[in-house]
């Protein structure tokens, strides 16, 4: 029997993981994907929100705020790239001076630091391609942005690395009570735990109606991205949103840490929970509703777009409980749960390590190394490194420089890609001009190698996501021969 099973490896559920690693225990993560980052944490603005938009008092405002404070000492622990670059908060409207006075107090009353309400002359000193309707915004010094899936993976290998065990490719379809914990049933057999943490983002209502009386609701809310090429990177240097509505921050833009320009998103609620396909009526909202905020946009340079859910609970706050004996619920994470994460980690944690009187474990190691990147180097070291190992210094995505050393590293790390995009969330070959349009047929080769799997086996994202097919006898046999 495990202590404890965390269901969903997005960012809470790994955040969850890594916190409950410094404990003394037997953890266990299932994910139904066949990799970490997956879900919504795989398609979000990036944003480390400072704190000034959650409702006074709530559980979101009280995580967002300890939650950003942790990202700095976080991404040196884990090698993560995090810049503190600031918001802006644009107001276009003169009489909606009072919305802006009241976010300003609604940020101080969540002690959210540095805040300042910038006048246009200011404003543009700061940002020179702000809408020419701006009237005033809200200076957030304090926030910042991150890359969401290379947070979301390296909390998962430091608490691999500390002990926490990872199972993909399993759903969890049944939950039952049984003597000292729980049954999970799922696509792949039964699993016992004393304790469950349910972090199943868009689909943690479905579990937790499995074992409470009180029903959840989780609504899916779209939000469609358009992605600017790094020549566009630099057009704004804070993140800029717009004053608030009933559907959230408005539509964003933002440079991203890896140099990029991104805007969005939209906020349209579907009924499908696997619904993140673009449509061309979000997209055109994106471009539309970007402008009220930043003029010119280079919208030429989008180089792609995507679109990820939120769980949108009515209430518009996280729910974090302990919804049955030994049931614990994370749920209703939605913006700004990317910024909370590390805030979510260490309260769910606690909340599992007191339900079980979890000593602590003396030898946790907070530390994780990312993936070497050559171009870090000086040439003295790339040429070293070069020489122990000749892989790094063969080109295999010429639009991010990412070498077969750095692919190869990802494969085998712990949790480790096993498809294209675990190998593009983790070094980002596949993510620049052309969109893998060079050199995915060789990421395929060396994920097959490596993997010590047919090439035609190789999947975009697990399941049956092969991009091989049709293969015949003759060009069987030519493999074989070769």
């Amino acid at each position: 029997m495990w202590d404890v099973i965390i269901v969903g490896a997005g960012v809470c559920g790994c955040a969850i993981a890594r916190e409950l690693s410094r404990k003394k225990g037997r953890f266990l993560v299932v994910e139904k994907e066949e990799d970490v980052c997956c879900g919504t944490s795989k398609a979000n603005s990036g944003i480390v929100h400072a704190g000034f938009d959650a409702k006074h008092g709530t559980r979101m405002a009280q995580l967002n705020v300890r939650g950003s404070r942790f990202m700095p000492r976080l991404s040196r622990e884990l090698d993560v790239p995090f810049r503190q670059n600031g918001s802006l908060v644009v107001m276009v409207d003169p009489g909606d001076r009072p919305r802006l006075q009241a976010l300003y107090e609604n940020g101080l009353a969540n002690g959210v630091p540095g805040l300042e309400i910038l006048e246009r002359e200011e404003l543009l000193r700061l940002e020179p391609h702000i809408s020419d309707h701006a009237v005033a915004a809200l200076y957030a010094p304090t926030g910042g942005i991150v890359c969401p899936f290379a947070l979301t993976i390296a909390l998962a290998e430091n608490a691999a690395k500390n002990g926490v065990e990872f199972q993909f490719d399993t759903q969890v379809v049944g939950v039952g009570r049984i003597e000292g914990g729980w049954r999970l049933e799922t696509s792949r057999g039964s699993l016992e735990t004393k304790v469950v943490i349910n972090a199943a983002g868009v689909h943690a209502d479905e579990l937790h109606n499995l074992v409470s009386e009180e029903s959840l609701t989780i609504l899916p809310r779209r939000g469609d991205y358009l992605l600017l090429d790094k020549e566009a990177g630099s057009y704004v240097n804070h993140t800029i949103f717009q004053l608030p509505g009933a559907m959230g921050k408005g539509v964003l833009v933002t440079p991203t840490v890896h140099g990029n320009l991104l805007v969005g998103p939209t906020a349209i609620d579907v009924e499908d929970k696997e619904a993140t396909a673009t449509t061309r009526e979000g997209l055109e909202q994106v471009v539309e509703k970007s402008s009220m905020a930043v003029k010119g946009l280079p919208l030429k340079q989008v180089i792609t777009s995507f679109a990820g859910l939120r769980a949108h609970r009515p209430e518009h706050d996280f729910y974090i409980r302990e919804s049955a004996p030994g049931f614990l619920d994370c749920a209703g994470i939605e913006s700004p749960g990317l910024s909370a994460a590390p805030a979510i980690g260490e309260t769910v944690a606690e909340m599992a390590a007191k339900i079980l009187k979890l000593g602590d474990k003396p030898d946790f190691d907070p530390i994780r190394k990312g993936i070497q990147s050559p171009l870090t180097l000086t040439p003295e070291q790339r040429q070293a490194l070069i020489q122990a190992n000749p892989a790094y210094g063969r080109l295999i995505c010429r639009c991010e420089t990412v070498t077969e050393g750095e692919i190869v590293d990802a494969i085998h790390r712990v949790p480790g890609a096993r498809s294209l995009d675990g190998v593009k969330r983790r070094t980002r070959a596949g993510m620049g001009r052309c969109q893998s349009g060079f050199c995915s047929p060789r990421v395929m080769e060396i994920l097959a190698r490596e993997l010590g799997i047919p090439v035609e086996a190789v999947t975009k994202s697990g399941g049956g996501s092969q991009l091989l097919v049709g293969k015949n006898k003759e060009q069987e046999a030519d493999h074989e021969n070769l």
